[in-house]
């Protein structure tokens, strides 16, 4: 049988380039000749995908309940453990995944105000233990990540049109979570110039991998 593979998230509000590092983590493992699994959420899956375009449409029609937003969530998670996540890591693979529950407790706990409670309830049920080995949480201010964001320009997601308030409130459970829990939440100062955040999360990896090995 084929030893774990590990399981390794990135984290942070819109607008602080997680995209971007997101891809020099799964090439820097890459290069190590490693199975690299490159996957998101909420998505990763057609099924799950389907999930991510109602929760992320902007459509004024019919509000999104809140409730029923953290349920959507967790739906497509499982779906995306499932077909994913799970097997991938049983047969040894890297599985590098562009947001994870983290972002539900930051989102849905501090943003919606929902108590965290209820999300570690679902947590346990969808997830049955399974959590990131290593976390890189991507920090910056509200104010810079959103100047950010709207020089990408395009039409914002239903997400990405909330007011300063909500990205506030997601900034500080997300600090709240990395303070929770040190040894697996590293916290990366996104602001900074891109080679110098590349090059803070590829010592990261070279420390942690080392000692995983």
């Amino acid at each position: 049988m084929a030893e774990r593979g590990r399981f390794i998230t990135l984290e942070g509000s819109e607008g602080v380039g997680k995209s971007t590092n997101l891809a020099r983590v799964v090439a820097w493992l890459e290069a190590r000749r490693l199975e690299v699994v490159q996957t998101r959420e909420p998505g990763g899956t057609p099924r799950a995908e389907a999930i991510r375009e109602l929760l992320l449409d902007p459509g004024v029609e019919e509000p999104l309940d809140a409730d029923a937003e953290l349920l959507l969530v967790f739906a497509a998670r499982a779906q995306h453990l499932a077909q994913v996540v799970r097997p991938a890591l049983a047969r040894g693979a890297w599985v590098v995944c562009d947001r994870f529950t983290d972002a539900t407790f930051a989102y849905q706990g501090g943003g919606r105000g929902i108590d965290p409670a209820r999300i570690a309830e679902l947590e346990r049920f969808v997830q049955r233990g399974l959590a990131p080995d290593l976390t890189l949480l991507l920090d910056m201010p509200v104010e810079a990540a959103r100047g950010r964001l709207a020089a990408r320009g395009g039409e914002q997601d239903r997400f990405e049109r909330e007011r300063d308030s909500f990205f506030t409130a997601v900034r500080q459970a997300y600090m709240a979570r990395a303070a929770a829990d040190p040894g697996r939440i590293t916290v990366v100062d996104a602001s900074r110039p891109l080679a110098a955040v590349s090059e803070q999360i590829e010592a990261i990896l070279a420390e942690q991998v080392s000692a995983w090995a």
